[in-house]
C-alpha cells in the first residue's frame, strides 16, 4: 500500500520498544523505506531474563541504539518535526 502510494520514508513510535518498534524499524528497513525513529514517543517495560530484571529505560536505550547504529535516524520528536517541517 505504502508503494502505491509513493511513500519512500516512515516516522516511527509506538510502544513497545523492543517489540513493536523493533520489527517495524527493522522490516522497514529491509523493504528499503528510509526510517526515522522518534526515540521519545516509543515506551517499554522492564524485561526478565534468566531470573535477571533489565529496567525499561536500559532495555529502551539498548534497542534505539541498536536501530539508530543500522536501520533509522534515531531523534527525538522535537527533532524530527522540526527536519520535516524545514523540507
Amino acid at each position: 500500500m505504502l508503494d502505491e502510494l509513493g511513500v519512500d520514508s516512515v516516522l516511527i513510535c509506538g510502544a513497545m520498544s523492543h517489540m513493536c518498534v523493533d520489527a517495524v524499524t527493522r522490516a522497514a528497513n529491509d523493504f528499503g523505506y528510509d526510517c526515522a525513529l522518534a526515540h521519545d514517543a516509543c515506551a517499554t517495560r522492564d524485561v526478565e531474563f534468566q531470573g535477571i530484571t533489565v529496567p525499561a529505560g536500559q532495555v529502551h536505550a539498548a534497542y534505539m541504539s541498536a536501530l539508530g547504529f543500522a536501520y533509522a535516524k534515531v531523534a527525538s520528536t522535537k527533532e524530527l518535526l522540526t527536519e520535516i517541517l524545514e523540507t
